[in-house]
């Protein structure tokens, strides 16, 4: 509900001025909300409409990492929605948006370009351009900026897992664990508790 009213009130400034970069990319975070978190029946049209928006906001400030970064979160779990076979075609725009915001700011948001492109890596098989070697990279990269991160210690236990190296795969579940709730990431975070208090359970 709250993402849904921050949604309303951005689309509207941004439908009284199109130009407004800081409605627009706010507007784009909201939708990736709503994307992944709100019903199930609108959350494809959400992502769609949160892909269009934070392109919109990344022409109209190249300069800035905000447009870049909401694009290629709204695209990414698009890219999901849709499954390996169909989501691939997102790879390239995904990967391409992360690195221009690496350019621009590394250590925007506390690393989350990294931290999306440690993912990327893990979730495009290797014949397209994916690397479990790269996505452990790019996560403690990630980690560099927020070494608590429960969604980056997340997503290099199952990086490692899948690499069979198990018992660090163990110990980043643990990491994820122990790490504190942060205020920002609060649903997010206490669903990655949730999946690695599980995955813990059968490693």
């Amino acid at each position: 509900m709250k993402a849904q009213r921050a949604a309303d009130i951005w689309n509207s400034r941004l439908t009284a001025n199109p130009r407004d970069f800081e409605s627009a990319w706010k507007l784009a975070r909201a939708e990736y909300y709503l994307g992944t978190l709100g019903p199930d029946a609108n959350r494809r049209a959400a992502l769609e409409r949160g892909t269009e928006i934070g392109r919109t906001a990344s022409m109209n400030e190249p300069s800035r990492p905000e447009g870049f970064f909401w694009m290629a979160a709204n695209m990414g779990a698009l890219a999901e929605s849709y499954g390996l076979r169909q989501g691939l075609k997102y790879r390239g725009p995904i990967k391409d948006a992360l690195e221009r915001v690496l350019m621009i700011d590394p250590a925007f948001q506390k690393g989350s370009a990294d931290r999306a492109l440690g993912r990327w890596y893990f979730k495009v098989p290797g014949l397209f351009g994916g690397s479990k070697t790269k996505s452990v990279e790019h996560l403690q990269k990630s980690l560099t900026y927020d070494p608590n991160s429960v969604a980056s210690h997340y997503f290099l236990a199952e990086t490692f897992l899948d690499m069979k190296r198990k018992d660090e795969g163990r110990a980043e579940l643990q990491k994820v664990l122990d790490a504190p709730v942060d205020p920002e990431w609060g649903p997010e975070d206490r669903d990655f508790k949730q999946k690695a208090r599980r995955l813990l359970s059968v490693q």
